[in-house]
């Protein structure tokens, strides 16, 4: 009886012996699969879709190619040549079910290469673990951690009830008119049958997250000013110049108000009017510049407005007419774009974020279960691709799982960090399995499963 004792004892010492040798020429699984997750980001991210040549053809590839590793349905839709938008499908177990659509745009802006510490398309990762790219923050981060997340719930066994819908859109840089625009008012898209969108949200310094229910429309004011000519050397009322000063100071004025109520913690961005100048032409050129002593005859100036959906649209209109651009002192204004702000019944173009919206209640609930935090709901402040499915009375809401993390969207070496974007697929793995798997009250199916 003794002999089978002595054979297990030297059999385990053997193993104990041999254990460390195996585990340093064996990675760690985790470790080993957060190395290609990494490597796909960057493959992404080494894409050159700058505008304004961005290069579609390579990006298109590449999203098949992840498409076709998950075994996923796919198709690639031109409504403009040369404009493709890649459109991918998980089909979920009910197809009587309406859908899910996580949207994400596949052009980044352009960048001043001798501004970036790192080349911006090397997706070069320093020592802290930040991985440099444009585009990490804005937005080929999510619309890989869409695809990192299927690729979890496939390996675990996970069946989805309602069909996902991933589409990777071009030009939402430059409005979006000929991607997401298209899409949004096509039959392939009235097909689909959508319930809900996902699309872009913002990185937040913080540990919450930041969740976006609406968006500020952009509203593109020129002002035109006229006057007499005269001598540089001349005083005289009413030139081209004067008028439009005084303008520029209303203007100033307006937005300085408006800017002190985000100062003083009163509102956030998105709730207030911004007024931005985009550009001031006026002179006469000569082939060294401008004539220097002549006052021009005409005057203008460009603003960039952001108007919230729960501004007063009216005033500002009103407002414009009456002080920024007087008829009586001899000014004239258009609008080079003039972005909706409600519905066709004059309801603002916002999503619910209370018990009235089940896939907010659902989105609060997943992110809490992967160990999230939300902060309050808020207006972005600028315009993403979702406003197209808010106008067909659709709640989209953004939302870009990066916290404690600077805001460099659009800015010198944007970049996130690798243990940020990883912990985003982890929660965006959770809103996935709880939008696919859910069924509203008194509807048909299986009870939800592991919500």
């Amino acid at each position: 009886m003794e002999k089978p004792y002595t054979f297990n004892l030297l059999h385990l010492l053997f193993l104990y012996l041999l254990l460390p040798f195996l585990t340093n020429s064996i990675p760690p699984p985790a470790q080993a699969d957060h190395s290609e997750i990494i490597s796909r980001f960057q493959q992404y991210l080494q894409i050159n879709t700058s505008q304004p040549s961005p290069d579609y053809q390579k990006s298109t590839h590449f999203i098949l190619s992840q498409a076709d590793s998950l075994s996923l349905q796919s198709q690639v839709i031109e409504f403009v040549q040369g404009k493709p938008i890649v459109l991918l499908q998980w089909p979920g177990s009910d197809p009587s079910l309406p859908s899910i659509l996580l949207n994400s745009h596949t052009d980044v802006v352009p960048s001043e290469y001798s501004k970036w510490v790192h080349p911006p398309f090397g997706a070069h990762i320093d020592e802290q673990g930040n991985i440099f790219a444009r585009g990490s923050q804005d937005m080929k981060c999510v619309g890989m951690q869409y695809l990192e997340a299927i690729r979890r719930l496939r390996s675990s066994g996970f069946c989805p009830k309602r069909s996902l819908y991933l589409s990777f859109v071009p030009d939402e840089e430059i409005d979006g008119h000929d991607g997401a625009e298209m899409l949004a008012s096509s039959d392939v898209f009235k097909n689909m049958n959508v319930d809900i969108v996902l699309d872009e949200g913002l990185a937040s310094p913080n540990e919450n997250y930041r969740v976006f229910y609406g968006e500020r429309a952009p509203w593109w004011l020129v002002i035109k000013s006229n006057g007499a000519p005269g001598h540089g050397a001349k005083l005289y009322e009413n030139s081209a110049m004067e008028n439009l000063f005084k303008s520029i100071e209303s203007i100033w004025r307006f937005r300085a108000s408006q800017f002190d109520l985000v100062k003083a913690g009163l509102k956030a961005e998105g709730e207030v009017i911004s007024v931005n100048m985009a550009f001031l032409k006026a002179g006469t050129p000569s082939p060294t510049g401008f004539v220097m002593n002549l006052q021009p005859s005409e005057a203008e100036a460009g603003f960039d407005i952001r108007i919230p959906p729960i501004g007063n649209v009216e005033s500002l209109e009103k407002q414009i007419a009456e002080e920024w651009a007087p008829a009586s002192r001899n000014m004239t204004f258009e609008f080079k774009a003039k972005g909706i702000l409600h519905d066709d019944l004059g309801r603002p173009l916002v999503t619910a974020t209370d018990s009235s919206n089940p896939w907010w209640t659902l989105l609060e609930e997943a992110i809490k279960k992967a160990n999230g935090k939300i902060g309050k709901p808020e207006i972005f402040p600028a315009s993403t691709d979702a406003q197209n499915f808010r106008k067909l009375g659709l709640p989209a809401i953004g939302f870009s799982p990066m916290a404690n993390t600077p805001i460099l969207l659009h800015d010198h070496n944007e970049f996130l960090n690798q243990a940020e974007y990883l912990r985003g697929i982890e929660v965006y793995e959770s809103i996935i399995k709880a939008y696919t798997s859910y069924i509203p009250p008194g509807g048909h199916g299986d009870s939800q499963d592991e919500l």
